[in-house]
């Protein structure tokens, strides 16, 4: 790309960050600096703008960069991530968002310790949405610098590695200076930006086929490299059986992950009621899905105008996809077209990873703050605001060390194994709370544990850390655990520890207690 569509490229990105300042520092100047400001935007988000908020979090550079990436790749087997993300909302829908928005005040912890003894499940709760989020966000981190190194040329390790550190340091300003109401905004900016710039190349991408679908996938198929086969399951998570459970693996991490993601709970705690919770589920549902019919689309335009060899030869992981595609859809390469459309979509995508980094660390430090300072302190919640802002920069920190780590993996499978730890780590403890009237704090503590630890360990023991081409070290081998996504094993044993802590306990479960938050939880009565 010449000096001066880079520029202008550099121009439009410089342009979304100076919007995010701008909305933090209206943010900061508004805000009263209390932990229900700081940690739910003082709850009085409408159900329309708390939806578009949903859909600009959930949105993140997987979807729009990596699984449009992984279908241009593999084709039918790709669209599972589309799938499963999509398919996750009617959990959230049916089991949490209103359930939680009546027990809960600001995090995960709240909903559980409503029943149960609070140090000890708060300590895990804590441990485990820290650990969760950061995960998420080195996802982010790895999109954005896939993105701007494509900008600078493709090869530029040094432009990925300043990129995860810039990005690191404007999440921190966000959240330290804004809380939830800046962020909120800045989610519901980016969420239009993103809806728009999808169904302008989504548009295109069918004009150059006359609308015709079959024409696409026709077309896609022939230039994939995979000839018929990349229409049909198997490809990517075919054959062997290990790929076999990987498939279902991930699809089971997926489809319960949404449900325990502390950025997507703490959503919940900004509007004033559960209906108007219930609501917002409705309104995202219904912006996300249609957003992911449209990466399933820019996946086969990207296939079908581009060819996978020119897709991997950019990125081995396929991350830059969409922003190859945009240049194609413009003209091509070294036209005006082509480069103005390219620094809008990268522009565009450059403002989905900001908004999601900062609503990931908010619900990350108020996990920290809210639930670990506010336990093993002495001080209780004094001081939490500020201990939440501290932890903003200790959570960047983290993300930015394992971003530059895992530049090379694709970010709608790093997304996928947050999923998985989320699913194992915080769905298990969320229900049995919920739903089952004899279960304990050590039946709690051991869910989270119980699901929190398999999952770490075996992603650690995987062929994604280890033992060939595309892992984080290729160059030694301790894969013991065949599958990639922990998922399938990590999740099971979530529920097994937590029934074997609670049957195991000493502890009499409160039927009192229980009654009170299964009232509260479906009228909302006593409910913040």
């Amino acid at each position: 790309m010449s000096d001066r569509h880079q520029t202008l490229t550099l121009v439009l990105f410089s342009a979304v960050i100076a919007v995010t300042l701008a909305i933090t520092s209206w943010a900061s100047r508004r805000r009263r600096g209390s932990p229900e400001e700081f940690y739910a935007g003082g709850r009085l988000f409408s159900p329309m703008e708390n939806g578009f908020a949903i859909a600009g979090d959930y949105m993140s550079a997987a979807s729009f960069l990596g699984i449009s990436g992984v279908i241009a790749l593999y084709g039918y087997d790709g669209m599972l991530y589309a799938v499963g993300f999509l398919v996750a909302w009617l959990v959230v829908l049916l089991l949490v968002a209103e359930l939680v928005r009546n027990c809960g005040r600001f995090t995960l912890a709240d909903v559980v310790t409503a029943r149960l003894r609070e140090r000890p499940v708060r300590i895990a709760s804590g441990v485990s949405s820290v650990t969760v989020s950061v995960l998420y966000l080195v996802a982010q981190m790895v999109g954005a610098g896939s993105l701007v190194a494509l900008l600078l040329g493709g090869e530029s390790g040094a432009a990925r590695s300043w990129t995860v550190i810039g990005v690191g340091a404007l999440m921190v300003v966000y959240v330290s200076c804004g809380g939830m109401r800046a962020t909120t905004w800045i989610q519901i900016v980016k969420a239009v930006l993103l809806l728009g710039g999808a169904v302008t190349l989504t548009v295109l991408v069918l004009l150059r086929f006359g609308g015709d679908l079959g024409a696409l996938l026709g077309a896609a198929a022939e230039r994939s490299g995979h000839g018929r086969d990349f229409l049909a399951p198997g490809l990517r998570y075919g054959g062997e059986w290990t790929h076999r459970l990987d498939f279902v693996s991930l699809g089971l991490a997926l489809v319960l992950g949404t449900a325990g993601l502390p950025h997507i709970l703490s959503r919940f705690y900004t509007v004033p009621t559960a209906r108007a919770a219930r609501r917002s589920v409705v309104w995202s549902i219904g912006l996300i899905g249609a957003f992911y019919l449209m990466t399933i689309v820019l996946g086969f335009g990207a296939a079908a105008l581009l060819g996978g060899g020119a897709v991997r030869t950019s990125d081995p992981a396929g991350n830059t996809a969409v922003p190859l595609l945009s240049l194609e859809l413009g003209g091509g390469a070294g036209s005006t077209g082509g480069s103005v459309l390219f620094a809008v979509v990268a522009a565009v995508a450059f403002a989905t990873i900001l908004a999601v980094v900062a609503g990931i660390t908010l619900a990350s430090s108020a996990a920290v703050a809210h639930d670990l300072y506010a336990s093993l302190s002495r001080r209780g919640t004094r001081g939490e605001v500020g201990v939440a802002r501290v932890a903003a920069v200790g959570v960047g920190a983290a993300a930015i060390g394992l971003g530059l780590l895992a530049q090379h993996l694709n970010v709608a499978f790093l997304v996928g194994l947050a999923f998985a730890v989320a699913a194992a780590a915080n769905l298990p403890v969320l229900l049995y709370a919920l739903f089952w009237r004899r279960f304990t704090t050590k039946g709690a503590v051991w869910a989270v544990y119980g699901g929190l630890v398999p999952a770490i360990v075996l992603v650690v023991f995987s062929p994604v850390v280890s033992g060939g081409a595309g892992a984080l070290f290729p160059q030694v081998d301790f894969a013991v655990f065949p599958l990639e996504n922990p998922g399938l094993v990590a999740i099971p044993l979530a529920f097994f520890f937590g029934w074997l802590g609670t049957v195991t306990s000493r502890e009499v479960a409160d039927e009192a207690k229980h009654a009170e938050t299964e009232v509260r939880s479906l009228t909302g009565a006593g409910a913040v």
